[in-house]
């Protein structure tokens, strides 16, 4: 597999809601976004991966 399946569509675009971006990935796309923008996405979703465990590990 890869790595393109690692996050969902239906993540990424949680995602990119949250951080303020996803009307550019609408009219755009994801080639559209800013290299920070995904940058950011990333680190969020290996904070959200984070707090996942932690949270099955209690």
């Amino acid at each position: 597999m890869g790595r393109r399946g690692i996050m969902s569509d239906r993540l990424k675009e949680e995602i990119a809601k949250e951080l303020g971006f996803y009307d550019t990935v609408q009219k755009e796309g994801w080639g559209g976004i800013k290299a920070r923008d995904a940058g950011n996405m990333v680190k969020r979703a290996v904070e959200m991966a984070q707090e996942q465990m932690e949270k099955d590990r209690s």
